[in-house]
């Protein structure tokens, strides 16, 4: 089974809220979820970004892989640096 960290839209048309949450690659993109890590609004002045970053951290070590999407905001909120300098450093 392949973990990923998504987003999942909701929110009305044409004002999108997006959840950021952990589930099998398989499930649709709305669908079934493992777990809801937080929610993304894009529609603010400074978007809103709000997730558990500490369960964000336990999903990547266990081998969750992020859209591109979601590692830019990883990556915006400093939680990507913090999972890149726990990382086992590669030989």
């Amino acid at each position: 089974m392949a973990v990923k960290i998504r987003l999942a839209r909701g929110g009305a048309k044409k004002k999108p809220i997006y959840r950021v949450v952990v589930a099998d690659e398989r499930f649709p993109r709305d669908g079934r979820f493992i777990e809801n890590l937080g929610q993304y609004n894009p529609r603010q002045e400074e978007s809103l970004l709000d997730f558990k970053e500490d369960r964000a951290l336990e999903w990547l070590k266990k081998g969750a892989q992020p859209t591109d999407t979601v590692r830019r905001l990883l990556r915006h909120s400093g939680v990507w640096a913090k999972f890149k300098s726990k990382a086992p450093a590669e030989a």
